[in-house]
């Protein structure tokens, strides 16, 4: 008799999640992992999820920060941003999601039950609202805000 792959049927879900929504990031993201996992490349797993976040962020962090790399962003900008209560208040709350993203990471170590949940509600935000996946350790971080934890 042969078994169901549940985690294929579940990356098979958010694949037509992310076709239905026309949301490329999860179709593509889920692809990848199915690939990985049909072709038994899923030895690659224990690496990315030791350090997929990292590197993502990493990625991130370089597309946040090139506009001042190639000079479309200059020195002047930066400095007057100092003293605009727009660029104070982008300053601050970028701050408070730095916080939130450091509480979140500690509580999904602390606490790996609730990465289901908070890994499922960031791609079906991905997927139906046409969110960005940055939110699982951020949402983490609400989280622990709200029960206490870290």
């Amino acid at each position: 008799m042969t078994t169901i792959d549940m985690p294929a049927l579940i990356l098979l879900a958010f694949v037509g999640l992310g076709i239905f929504s026309n949301n490329t990031t999860v179709t593509i993201s889920m692809l990848v992992l199915l690939l990985l996992r049909v072709t038994n490349l899923h030895r690659a797993f224990p690496f990315l999820e030791k350090y997929g976040v990292t590197v993502g962020i990493i990625i991130l962090t370089i597309g946040v920060m090139t506009p001042i790399a190639s000079g479309k962003i200059s020195f002047q900008t930066i400095y007057q941003s100092f003293f605009h209560w727009k660029s104070i208040l982008a300053i601050l709350v970028g701050i408070l999601v730095a916080y939130l993203g450091g509480r979140g990471a500690m509580l999904m170590g602390n606490q790996p039950t609730i990465v289901a949940g908070l890994l499922i509600g960031t791609v079906l935000g991905v997927a139906l609202f046409r969110g960005v996946p940055v939110g699982p350790l951020i949402a983490a971080g609400i989280l622990s805000l709200i029960i206490g934890k870290q």
